[in-house]
């Protein structure tokens, strides 16, 4: 069946920009009660004006994911009002550059942001699930979850492990029908995130062709919290990796390893930084992270044929083993 969302408690974690955004909005359209959480207030009184503008209850609590106290502050705020219907663990941050020169307090962020902070969304709002004997859970993993990502060494190992714990969570939560643990696997998106996170490279960094509208995924969170599904990729490149890496992992990996490095030789010159892992972005946000443009359109279709082509021979090598 198909759950009306107007009036239904949501929680977003990460609904200061990107993808949360632009969820916080699609919820909104369907007359949702909102619970929107992140680091940057600012940002978050701006989205849930527009989500008021747009006839939704919305509601925002200052939170960082890493602190399970802070967590179950918004877990108890939004229970509050009635229920919890709906949560969304979307939080996300990375640091982009080799793994020996980038310093380990920024893998152990990123790990603590992507594995624990989504951990402690669920152990805030599971109890309430269990209380209500209802509730869906929705987290959000991305491609990395299913392909590693080269430069990106503790991307990889929260992606890969928060995958694992969602699949422990849902096998533990079998015998409970009207609890749903969903996840959702989006390729490259264009947002905020890639300039707002750590960058220990040197250069500038950005997303390969094709890169897909924030809202696409935003779409597809809402239609899993209206008819839950266990698991949901957006995007073609999504299944393409996760065929690749299933059939010759080390391959896929090594071919995205020289495709950085190819990047990183031509790509602009820029500071070292941190980004966002201490501290949140000082700026508002938005959706959008002009990441897509005329030209990297057109060769989308380009590299969408070679990545096929890059997994048919991944299978035949491993067929050939």
């Amino acid at each position: 069946m198909t759950m009306d969302l107007a009036g239904r408690v949501v929680v977003i974690t990460g609904a200061s920009s990107g993808i949360g955004e632009a969820t916080a909005y699609a919820f909104a359209r369907r007359k949702a009660r909102l619970v929107l959480a992140a680091r940057n207030k600012n940002a978050l009184d701006l989205v849930a004006e527009v989500c008021r503008e747009m006839g939704a209850d919305a509601h925002v609590v200052t939170t960082d994911v890493t602190d399970i106290d802070a967590v179950r502050q918004v877990a108890s705020k939004a229970f509050a009002l009635g229920s919890i219907d709906v949560w969304v663990s979307n939080v996300g941050v990375g640091a982009v550059g080799s793994f020996a020169e980038t310093p380990m307090s920024a893998h152990e962020q990123v790990v603590r942001t992507n594995l624990i902070g989504h951990m402690n969304d669920a152990h805030a709002v599971l109890p309430i699930f269990l209380r209500q004997k209802r509730g869906t859970f929705i987290n959000m993993i991305s491609l990395g979850g299913f392909a590693a990502a080269p430069f990106a060494a503790a991307y990889s190992a929260s992606k890969f492990g928060l995958k694992g714990f969602t699949e422990a969570l849902r096998a533990e939560l079998s015998d409970q029908p009207h609890i749903h643990i969903c996840d959702i696997y989006p390729a490259f998106i264009d947002t905020p995130g890639l300039r707002h996170g750590a960058n220990f490279t040197g250069r500038r960094i950005s997303a390969p062709p094709p890169v897909y509208d924030a809202r696409r995924v935003a779409d597809a969170i809402v239609a899993t919290a209206e008819r839950p599904r266990a698991t949901v990729t957006v995007g073609a490149v999504t299944n393409l990796l996760r065929l690749s890496h299933l059939a010759a992992p080390n391959l896929t990996a090594s071919l995205m390893a020289m495709v950085m490095r190819s990047y990183f030789r031509r790509a602009d010159p820029v500071a070292i930084s941190n980004g966002n892992l201490f501290a949140p972005s000082s700026d508002a946000g938005g959706i959008d992270g002009g990441l897509r443009s005329p030209r990297q359109r057109a060769v989308a279709a380009t590299f969408l044929t070679a990545l096929a082509v890059g997994a048919l021979a991944a299978v035949t090598v491993a067929r050939r083993r």
